[in-house]
């Protein structure tokens, strides 16, 4: 389990532009990562 505060392990994700890795972002201030659970259906 991840702890409040500490660094997030670095992961990849497939999008619509191509694989994009959390350390793409490594140096900027601020990511913001957000999860949407069922987006694009019904419920």
């Amino acid at each position: 389990m991840i702890e409040t505060g500490s660094q997030a392990p670095d992961f990849s994700l497939e999008t619509s532009d191509g694989v994009v890795s959390f350390s793409d972002f490594q140096g900027h201030k601020n990511v913001m990562l957000i999860f949407y659970p069922l987006d694009w259906t019904g419920t």
